[in-house]
């Protein structure tokens, strides 16, 4: 069946239309979170990011930076379902993913029930992740990678959309298990959280210790998330940013392909590459443009790797750091 062009032209001003509606929505989310967070303009940039690219962040700051405040907004703001697991060593699976109880029926019949546990929200945050036992930590996995989880041998489908927050302290180490390699590759961004400038703590002390502090208000439903997350995978990508992102994942790797290659001990694999192609999209669209650049890919280079790679030991007595290593990876794409 033939369309004619002025059936294209309608087509292309609906789709225009809904990807006007959505960037609106996600200016309006942007805006309603810095009326409650101060002086983490860039946090909540990349946690935003992080939820429009259909993944996981792991926030890492030491106490009192409003990580969990963050959290708690985003989903007030995003209008998800938001749940939150204080970690600690003594913590099950079960007291994450649910666990059956044998309930007996009027008539004498004995039968399993399933109580959802916290993970059956929308927006999960996981507090102190690091404090978990590697047992609980690997029930979680599975929630962040496939989207559902196994309880009994039957299968137990997550709600949608589904994202993983999770805070973790860099300071006290000890009692916490550090997360593994591929944990951490789950995770989209890391998102490392730093002091706050002295304007925007002036401005902490005056509006959060008033008789009422400012209060989240509800900027978008879930479906308009989830329609937002659809038309990020949907934005073109220009040639010259995708061999940017080529070029710096795949420097970032141990061996002969840059400079840099013998100080690193193990790099970031395809799956970085994934998360970054997703990330310059969402970029993109929270600063109203329908295309990504080569400065979103500069922009997000070391939330996206610095996670994913580990330098040499004689590479750290040498004083090299991961950021310093990614800082030049970037000055050679830039």
């Amino acid at each position: 069946m033939a369309v004619s062009g002025d059936g294209f032209e309608k087509l292309e001003d609906m789709i225009v239309r809904a990807a006007e509606t959505t960037a609106n929505h996600v200016r309006a989310a942007r805006s309603a979170v810095g009326t409650v967070i101060f002086g983490q303009d860039r946090v909540v940039e990349h946690a935003l990011v992080t939820v429009l690219s259909g993944g996981h962040a792991l926030l890492v700051g030491v106490p009192g930076l409003a990580k969990t405040k963050l959290v708690e907004t985003l989903g007030t703001v995003l209008g998800l379902d938001a749940k939150r697991i204080q970690f600690t060593p003594d913590l099950m699976p079960s007291d994450i993913l649910g666990s059956e109880v044998l309930e007996e029926s009027q008539a004498g019949k004995r039968s399993f029930r399933f109580i959802p546990g916290p993970v059956f929200g929308q927006l999960l945050m996981a507090d102190e992740i690091n404090r978990a036992s590697p047992r609980t930590q690997s029930a979680l996995l599975q929630a962040m990678q496939e989207q559902h989880v196994t309880v009994a041998g039957v299968r137990h489908d997550l709600p949608k959309p589904f994202h993983v927050l999770a805070t973790q302290n860099p300071l006290e180490q000890e009692g916490t298990y550090p997360l593994p390699e591929a944990q951490l590759d789950r995770f989209l961004m890391q998102i490392d959280v730093d002091y706050p400038d002295i304007e925007a703590e002036r401005k902490i002390l005056f509006d959060t210790t008033g008789a009422e502090g400012a209060k989240a208000k509800a900027a978008m439903t879930a479906d308009d998330l989830m329609a937002a997350q659809r038309l990020v995978r949907r934005l073109p990508v220009g040639e010259s940013v995708v061999e940017a992102i080529l070029a710096l994942v795949r420097s970032a790797r141990p061996g002969p392909a840059s400079p840099e290659g013998k100080l690193i001990a193990w790099g970031p694999s395809p799956r970085a590459s994934q998360a970054l192609m997703l990330a310059v999209r969402a970029r993109a669209l929270l600063e109203d443009r329908y295309a990504p650049s080569v400065d979103d890919v500069l922009a997000l280079a070391e939330p996206i790797l610095e996670h994913r790679m580990a330098l040499t030991f004689s590479a750290r007595a040498d004083g090299e750091t991961v950021q310093g290593v990614i800082g030049r990876l970037k000055a050679r794409i830039g």
